[in-house]
Protein backbone atom coordinates (compact mmCIF):
# COMPACT_ATOMS: atom_id res chain seq x y z
CA UNK A 1 0.00 0.00 0.00
CA UNK A 2 1.27 3.66 -0.64
CA UNK A 3 1.32 5.34 2.48
CA UNK A 4 2.13 8.76 0.17
CA UNK A 5 -1.27 7.93 -1.80
CA UNK A 6 -3.45 7.64 1.17
CA UNK A 7 -1.98 10.68 2.98
CA UNK A 8 -2.82 12.68 -0.01
CA UNK A 9 -6.46 11.24 -0.18
CA UNK A 10 -6.47 11.90 3.63
CA UNK A 11 -5.55 15.53 3.08
CA UNK A 12 -8.01 16.29 0.41
CA UNK A 13 -10.57 15.49 2.39
CA UNK A 14 -9.61 17.24 5.66
CA UNK A 15 -8.89 20.24 2.82
CA UNK A 16 -12.76 20.33 2.98
CA UNK A 17 -13.23 21.25 6.95
CA UNK A 18 -10.15 22.99 7.84
CA UNK A 19 -10.91 22.85 11.31
CA UNK A 20 -9.66 19.41 10.87
CA UNK A 21 -6.37 17.80 11.33
CA UNK A 22 -4.22 15.04 10.25
CA UNK A 23 -2.69 13.49 13.60
CA UNK A 24 -1.42 10.04 12.64
CA UNK A 25 -1.39 8.04 9.59
CA UNK A 26 -0.49 4.47 9.81
CA UNK A 27 -0.23 1.30 7.27
CA UNK A 28 0.44 -2.26 8.65
CA UNK A 29 2.17 -5.11 6.68
CA UNK A 30 -1.08 -6.44 6.08
CA UNK A 31 -2.35 -3.36 4.95
CA UNK A 32 -4.58 -1.94 7.76
CA UNK A 33 -4.79 1.87 7.50
CA UNK A 34 -5.45 3.31 10.47
CA UNK A 35 -5.88 7.53 10.63
CA UNK A 36 -6.77 9.79 13.19
CA UNK A 37 -7.69 12.92 12.64
CA UNK A 38 -8.61 15.72 15.64
CA UNK A 39 -10.25 18.51 15.42
CA UNK A 40 -10.26 22.82 16.77
CA UNK A 41 -13.85 21.82 17.99
CA UNK A 42 -13.76 18.24 17.90
CA UNK A 43 -14.60 16.05 14.76
CA UNK A 44 -18.21 14.49 14.96
CA UNK A 45 -18.72 10.99 13.44
CA UNK A 46 -20.19 12.19 10.04
CA UNK A 47 -16.71 13.46 9.36
CA UNK A 48 -14.76 10.62 10.61
CA UNK A 49 -17.32 8.47 7.89
CA UNK A 50 -16.78 11.36 4.84
CA UNK A 51 -12.91 10.97 5.57
CA UNK A 52 -13.06 7.13 5.38
CA UNK A 53 -15.45 7.36 2.13
CA UNK A 54 -13.02 9.62 0.97
CA UNK A 55 -10.16 7.77 1.12
CA UNK A 56 -12.06 4.12 0.46
CA UNK A 57 -13.99 4.87 -2.53
CA UNK A 58 -10.33 6.29 -4.06
CA UNK A 59 -8.79 3.05 -3.80
CA UNK A 60 -8.91 -0.28 -5.72
CA UNK A 61 -9.66 -2.89 -3.11
CA UNK A 62 -9.14 -5.45 -6.67
CA UNK A 63 -5.43 -4.08 -7.30
CA UNK A 64 -4.65 -4.57 -2.79
CA UNK A 65 -7.17 -5.72 -0.72
CA UNK A 66 -7.01 -3.44 2.04
CA UNK A 67 -9.08 -2.37 6.30
CA UNK A 68 -9.65 0.92 6.88
CA UNK A 69 -9.73 2.72 10.35
CA UNK A 70 -10.84 6.36 10.94
CA UNK A 71 -11.06 7.47 14.29
CA UNK A 72 -10.05 10.41 16.93
CA UNK A 73 -7.31 10.60 19.65
CA UNK A 74 -7.65 8.61 22.82
CA UNK A 75 -7.19 10.84 25.77
CA UNK A 76 -5.57 8.06 27.13
CA UNK A 77 -2.56 9.30 23.97
CA UNK A 78 0.00 12.17 24.46
CA UNK A 79 -0.74 15.47 22.24
CA UNK A 80 1.01 14.87 19.13
CA UNK A 81 -0.02 18.53 17.38
CA UNK A 82 0.19 22.51 18.19
CA UNK A 83 -3.48 22.55 17.30
CA UNK A 84 -4.15 20.02 20.30
CA UNK A 85 -2.99 22.15 22.47
CA UNK A 86 -4.72 25.34 21.94
CA UNK A 87 -8.18 23.12 21.41
CA UNK A 88 -6.91 22.13 25.51
CA UNK A 89 -6.28 25.39 27.09
CA UNK A 90 -8.07 25.61 30.24
CA UNK A 91 -7.80 21.92 31.03
CA UNK A 92 -4.84 20.51 33.46
CA UNK A 93 -2.13 19.12 31.47
CA UNK A 94 0.72 16.42 32.70
CA UNK A 95 4.08 17.45 31.13
CA UNK A 96 7.23 15.46 31.01
CA UNK A 97 10.53 17.22 30.24
CA UNK A 98 14.15 15.75 30.21
CA UNK A 99 14.21 17.67 33.81
CA UNK A 100 10.71 17.57 35.49
CA UNK A 101 7.66 16.40 35.19
CA UNK A 102 4.88 19.35 35.79
CA UNK A 103 0.96 19.39 36.29
CA UNK A 104 -0.41 22.36 35.47
CA UNK A 105 -3.58 24.28 33.78
CA UNK A 106 -2.38 25.08 30.30
CA UNK A 107 -3.16 28.69 30.15
CA UNK A 108 -1.30 29.39 27.04
CA UNK A 109 -0.67 27.77 24.04
CA UNK A 110 1.14 29.74 21.16
CA UNK A 111 3.60 28.48 17.63
CA UNK A 112 6.82 27.62 20.35
CA UNK A 113 5.81 27.12 23.47
CA UNK A 114 2.74 26.43 25.97
CA UNK A 115 2.52 28.04 29.52
CA UNK A 116 1.06 25.92 32.94
CA UNK A 117 -0.29 27.80 35.97
CA UNK A 118 -0.10 25.69 39.50
CA UNK A 119 -0.59 26.25 42.79
CA UNK A 120 2.05 25.08 45.42
CA UNK A 121 2.43 25.42 48.93
CA UNK A 122 5.85 26.69 50.47
CA UNK A 123 7.15 27.72 53.58
CA UNK A 124 6.23 31.64 54.45
CA UNK A 125 9.34 33.86 53.70
CA UNK A 126 9.00 34.59 57.32
CA UNK A 127 7.78 32.94 60.37
CA UNK A 128 6.31 29.86 60.55
CA UNK A 129 4.21 27.37 58.41
CA UNK A 130 3.15 27.60 54.50
CA UNK A 131 1.83 29.79 52.17
CA UNK A 132 -0.08 29.11 48.89
CA UNK A 133 1.72 30.33 45.67
CA UNK A 134 0.75 30.42 42.04
CA UNK A 135 3.43 28.91 39.75
CA UNK A 136 4.16 29.44 36.25
CA UNK A 137 5.87 27.46 33.80
CA UNK A 138 6.72 28.30 30.50
CA UNK A 139 7.50 24.79 27.99
CA UNK A 140 9.05 25.04 24.24
CA UNK A 141 7.52 22.52 21.98
CA UNK A 142 10.51 20.83 21.45
CA UNK A 143 11.43 20.18 25.11
CA UNK A 144 8.41 18.84 25.69
CA UNK A 145 8.44 14.51 25.47
CA UNK A 146 5.23 13.82 26.47
CA UNK A 147 2.10 15.61 27.81
CA UNK A 148 -1.66 14.31 28.25
CA UNK A 149 -4.61 15.47 29.46
CA UNK A 150 -5.14 14.80 32.65
CA UNK A 151 -8.66 13.68 33.10
CA UNK A 152 -10.89 15.11 36.06
CA UNK A 153 -14.17 13.63 37.48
Amino acid sequence: MNQTKVKDLVEEALALNETLFLIDLSISANNKIQITVDGDNGVPLSECIRISRNVENSLDREEEDFSLEVSTPDISHPLKDKRQYVKNINRILKVKTAEEEIEGTLVEADKDKIVLNWKAREPKPIGKGKVTVTKTATIDYKDIKEAKVKIVF
